[in-house]
């Protein structure tokens, strides 16, 4: 992870940090041994002991693209090892070939590459153990702990019973060790259809928790695997595959979200048989369940993400109105405002819903102290200063950043014809309203004092040109005001006016594309009601205009942010934009305005 964040990381304390810590004060792992890649019985031998050292893994399934929730998960995984000197393994649950692909394998590194994560050599796959799961699931026939169901899917479903009764015994349970073995070598041979059997553990049907009602573990599924081919007809499943590969891996704290508190029996009762049998070696990894991440004002539902996406309600993964991570980048999210948004909202035990403005808080603090400063008119006026000499131009100072002297400052040329923000001027100004308007006066932002003295209209009434006169003593010294209590200073610099507006010359200002992004959804829980979260989604999510840029802005590189000053922090497109022509999307205003009049 950034290094720059690790202090930060380091000091926010929390359960599963509580855990962490006391396991490796009773040195509960010193036995474990690190050398080697993974595999059966023999996965512990290799490099001495290390008792310091903890393993953590981040183990997507390559069936979708990774949303703001995967985030906090990568974040929580690798910052604990970093911060306890551990290693943290990246790792493919692929078990499902026909929702699987190379296209959501190769974004998930992207992204949580991006993210600042940093696997090293521990890159695997769960089709890596393809062939150690099928032996282990062997040794559970042959110990009469599982056996080959035959019942179709509904009859399964009938005798699986609910959540407050035990379910029925098949009738294939007892179904001697030999037949069973039989029959799954056959199921792996190919000579079943899909459906015709899976195979199951043995656990306890009368369960008060379903998913130890004897599981299912293995299923007939004739598709052609992403990295293992046609080698397999048969997979195993999720249940099954997870705690076995943490345990081939070395994985001390396997920590994943409250959905799977109720697997944990499970996964503790697989590794358990399994170490029992001598396959896996003891201490075993330990499951820790935390809560997942809602955000208000998103889906994060996989279903509906998919849904949005090839109905084509967004333009694809990378939609900067999206939560997923690929969304957040094009957006103008940094990886550091998004670790600062992790540790602000902390790890915690009980489920709950984080508002939008809290993750859009810590990207302005990010920003705010990355981004250099530059102008953008977006909604254009011309103005026009009628004393000023025709066919002249000079250069005002600006700074790079107000807070950051260091930075310097650049140059903004000046002219005679300037473009200016449209709501910068009133004809008939209300109470209260300091920027332009007939006979006032307001400062031109780095450059001088102007006099609004007649406007021009259009065919339709509507302004089209404002002619202004200008104060040839006022014009503001590198990038500064001028100082009226300085000793010296002429009348015209003692001048104080209420108003200032950006603006630029229209002569070299430089035409480009902005998209003024918002929220995709008006209501803060999408779909949470009787209407369907389609019928939800923000009309105004997403416009584009043609604006004025500074012409430094013409030389932005793809993923360059800056903060556009009054209007926001916008960064250039990473798709989008083109050497010499970049694209601008806006991340985030200024400050939160959701939901008030005129936002």
């Amino acid at each position: 992870m950034k290094a720059e964040n690790s202090s930060k990381a380091a000091a926010a304390t929390n359960f599963v940090r509580n855990i962490v810590e006391e396991d490796l004060r009773t040195g509960k792992y010193a036995s474990r041994r690190w050398g080697g890649r993974p595999g059966p019985a023999a996965a512990h031998a290799g490099a001495p002991a290390d008792p310091a050292r903890i393993r953590t893994r981040f183990p997507p399934e390559p069936n979708g693209y990774l949303h703001i929730g995967h985030a906090k998960s990568i974040l929580l995984n690798f910052g604990l090892a970093r911060d306890y000197g551990g290693l943290c393994h990246m790792r493919f649950d692929d078990t499902n070939p026909t929702k699987e692909e190379q296209e959501y394998v190769d974004s998930i590194l992207d992204a949580v590459r991006w993210l600042g994560g940093d696997w090293g050599e521990h890159l695997y796959y769960a089709s890596d153990y393809f062939e150690t799961l099928y032996r282990f699931a062997e040794m559970f026939i042959e110990h009469g702990l599982a056996y080959v169901e035959s019942l179709s899917a509904d009859e399964l479903r009938a005798l699986r019973g609910t959540l407050t009764e035990g379910g029925e015994n098949s009738p294939y349970r007892d179904r001697p060790p030999a037949e069973s073995l039989d029959l799954f070598r056959r199921m792996r041979a190919g000579e079943f259809p899909d459906g015709a059997h899976v195979l199951r553990l043995k656990i306890d049907m009368a369960s008060g928790n379903i998913n130890m009602r004897d599981p299912v573990i293995y299923r007939i599924r004739h598709a052609h695997h992403h990295r293992t081919g046609d080698a397999w007809c048969i997979y195993p499943m999720y249940d099954y595959t997870h705690c076995i590969s943490d345990a081939l891996e070395n994985i001390t704290h396997s920590i994943c979200t409250l959905e799977f508190e109720d697997h944990r029996p499970l996964y503790d009762w697989v590794l358990e048989r399994l170490a029992d049998f001598g396959a896996l070696a003891r201490p075993l990894p330990r499951q820790i369940e935390f809560a997942r991440l809602n955000l208000t004002y998103v889906v994060l539902s996989k279903r509906k993400l998919i849904q949005l996406v090839e109905d084509g309600h967004v333009e694809g993964w990378d939609d900067p109105r999206l939560p997923t991570i690929v969304g957040f980048r094009r957006r103008g999210y940094t990886p550091e405002s998004l670790q600062l948004f992790a540790e602000r909202i902390g790890v915690a035990k009980e489920n709950s819903t984080i508002d939008m403005s809290i993750l859009e808080d810590c990207l302005r603090e990010d920003l705010n102290e990355r981004a250099p400063r530059r102008i953008a008119v977006l909604d254009p006026v011309k103005l026009v200063i009628d004393n000023y000499p025709e066919g002249s131009e000079e250069q005002c100072q600006a700074p790079n950043h107000p807070q950051k002297p260091e930075w310097g400052q650049r140059a903004i040329p000046f002219s005679r014809e300037l473009w200016i923000e449209r709501e910068d001027f009133m004809e008939n100004p209300s109470k209260g309203y300091f920027r332009l308007s007939p006979g006032a006066e307001v400062r031109l932002r780095y450059a001088y004092i102007v006099k609004c003295e007649r406007v021009e209209k259009d065919a339709s009434g509507n302004v089209a040109v404002i002619h202004c006169s200008y104060d040839p003593a006022s014009k503001s010294s590198q990038g500064q005001l001028p100082d009226p209590g300085r000793a010296g200073a002429s009348g015209a610099e003692k001048k104080k006016v209420k108003g200032n507006i950006h603006w630029l010359s229209a002569q070299h200002a430089a035409a480009g594309k902005v998209r003024l992004y918002d929220r995709l959804f008006r209501v803060s829980n999408p779909g949470a009601g009787s209407v369907e979260f389609l019928a939800e989604i923000n009309p105004d999510s997403k416009s584009s205009i043609s604006a004025w840029l500074e012409p430094a802005l013409t030389e932005a590189k793809p993923e360059e942010r800056f903060q556009f000053e009054r209007h926001g922090y916008f960064v250039a497109d990473l798709k989008d934009s083109k050497a010499g022509a970049p694209v601008f999307n806006r991340a985030v205003t200024l400050r939160d305005s959701w939901g008030k009049a005129g936002s």
